[in-house]
């Protein structure tokens, strides 16, 4: 039975309360309908994943296209759906606010606020301008019910700035200013991941694993964390087996299409609008 934007955000804000689980990120309508399919109890968006599948870069697309999709993929679904939401599509706290109040009107029951600039000199904000952009945030969540998850982003592992003490600094200070889950994209060993969930506790941690990494769902569940994303690995997966499928083509070549999806399976799927 289809749930209501209220029943989909409390859903999701009781994930966070307890135990592990695996939210996975779909890039377009039919790959969320796949995922719920499968039986995941959320999902959250990827920026990379929807700009390849557009045809641009990622973190090139303006607000708009992010929310017309965000708000595409909360209607295909019945899962709350957390929003990659990039920097926050401000120059500015208050940009940063507005932003955050279109987003929420989309349907979505979380979303991320990155620290990254943009700018390779510069590439994050200083911890003062960024913890004021989450406290925007904060305010414009609030300001609209209060019930959608903020997720507050460092993004040093990401911009290449691998510094794990200001790293945290930057999760706590994130946490004080109003963020419900903290998340350090890039973190991936044992002693990096126990330090931020230490850190930050009791608040929730996601754990961004694009890659083989060794570590299982059960142990990543044992150092604390309370979600695990993929950003845009399946996306890329998808990718990798359509170039590989095209390249054999271009030589001449057939056989890249074995492993394919059948298209009766497909139709299957979709015809029952999952």
């Amino acid at each position: 039975m289809p749930r209501t934007i209220a029943e989909k955000r409390a859903a999701f804000r009781e994930l966070h309360a307890s135990g592990c689980f695996v939210l996975p990120n779909p890039w377009d309508i039919g790959s969320a309908r796949y995922l719920q399919n499968l039986g995941f109890k959320a999902l959250a968006t990827t920026s990379s994943g929807f700009a390849w599948s557009v045809g641009h870069a990622d973190n090139t697309l303006p607000r708009e296209a992010i929310l017309s999709h965000l708000r595409s993929i909360v209607e295909a679904t019945d899962l709350p759906v957390n929003a990659d939401f990039e920097n926050g599509f401000g120059t500015d706290p208050d940009g940063v606010a507005e932003s955050v109040r279109l987003a929420v009107d989309t349907g979505v029951a979380g979303l991320s606020i990155e620290d990254s600039t943009g700018d390779s000199d510069n590439p994050l904000f200083t911890i003062d301008v960024a913890v004021e952009r989450i406290r925007a945030a904060r305010r414009a969540i609030d300001e609209a019910g209060g019930d959608t998850l903020l997720i507050g982003r460092a993004e040093n592992f990401f911009a290449g700035v691998p510094d794990l003490d200001d790293t945290i600094a930057r999760l706590k200070a994130y946490a004080a200013a109003g963020a419900d889950c903290l998340y350090a994209p890039g973190i991936d060993t044992r002693e990096q991941i126990e330090a931020v969930v230490a850190a930050v506790a009791p608040k929730p941690v996601n754990l961004l694993i694009g890659s083989t990494s060794g570590l299982t769902r059960q142990d990543v569940a044992a150092l604390g964390v309370r979600r695990i994303s993929v950003g845009g690995a399946l996306a890329r997966a998808a990718w990798g087996g359509f170039m590989r499928a095209a390249e054999a083509l271009a030589d001449g070549r057939f056989d890249g299409f074995s492993g394919a999806a059948s298209g009766a399976q497909l139709n299957d799927l979709f015809r029952h609008r999952v």
